[in-house]
């Protein structure tokens, strides 16, 4: 009898990404067909071959595999124990119709900070309310992508732009509760999402959605030290809901938003 596949599948509410796809199979092998999409594999555990316009290829635990809109391809299992991956489609429009051919041509990318950079990407969009950090990984993964596809040289040292990282830390100070997209911060700022990333980065030491987010735990913890009760303080700090906040606080903090309000409670009833 055939394994039953371990299968998660998911639309992220983060423009340009159509589907999350987390899978083990055993002994699935896909025919052959295509995608309107951009594939972005990681493979996890165990390899798996595939053709891809009719050149035989394999997907290992390390590189990362972009597969281009379009064109046939099919993939199975290479090892006995199957295969553990990863699968980010992204829509067609992201990358230029012009990079098909050396995706085709170059389908394995073996670059290590690509594959973390997705590593994470995958993190973001698996947590409710991670949306703003996973706008600004996928403007990076995709610039990362476009330089490999293009097989350009090193680019040139990074430009600092002040008043663009200073533009983007003033939005962000303005719009702690309610949040921006990274596609309006960059409409507002007349930039490119991935400049405006890059830039900010330059200048703070910190990727924007960072940034955001410590702005809230100083609120949250200002609000929970004024008595507000721990669970109200999710949603006036700008969270997602209760698990989001107590996620970011604890991360920063060391410990629970609960644990943080009883302690300050009790430091104002002995000083009362």
């Amino acid at each position: 009898m055939a394994a039953r596949p371990d299968v998660k599948a998911w639309r992220p509410s983060v423009g340009g990404v159509a589907e999350v796809f987390h899978a083990r199979f055993t002994d699935h092998a896909y025919p052959m067909h295509t995608h309107d999409a951009w594939t972005l594999l990681l493979v996890d555990d165990g390899v798996v071959r595939y053709d891809l316009d009719r050149h035989e290829h394999g997907a290992l635990n390390g590189p990362v595999t972009i597969l281009p809109p379009h064109v046939p391809h099919n993939g199975c299992s290479a090892t006995p124990g199957g295969f553990r991956k990863r699968v980010l489609y992204l829509e067609a429009a992201l990358l230029d119709d012009g990079l098909i051919g050396s995706a085709v041509d170059g389908p394995t990318l073996d670059d290590p900070v690509l594959r973390r950079r997705v590593h994470r990407l995958h993190g973001a969009l698996a947590l409710p309310g991670e949306e703003f950090e996973a706008e600004g990984r996928l403007a990076l993964i995709l610039d990362r992508l476009r330089w490999h596809l293009r097989h350009r040289v090193p680019p040139p040292p990074p430009r600092r732009d002040r008043r663009l990282a200073r533009g983007l830390r003033g939005l962000l100070d303005e719009r702690v509760r309610r949040g921006v997209t990274l596609e309006e911060a960059a409409a507002l700022l007349h930039a490119h999402p991935t400049h405006l990333v890059r830039a900010f980065g330059r200048e703070f030491g910190m990727a924007p959605h960072q940034y955001l987010t410590a702005r809230r735990i100083d609120l949250a913890r200002r609000l929970l030290l004024a008595g507000q009760p721990a669970g109200a303080v999710a949603a006036a700090a700008g969270f997602y809901d209760q698990s989001h906040l107590t996620r970011h606080f604890r991360r920063v903090v060391g410990t629970t938003p609960g644990h943080y309000a009883r302690a300050a409670g009790r430091r104002r009833s002995a000083s009362g």
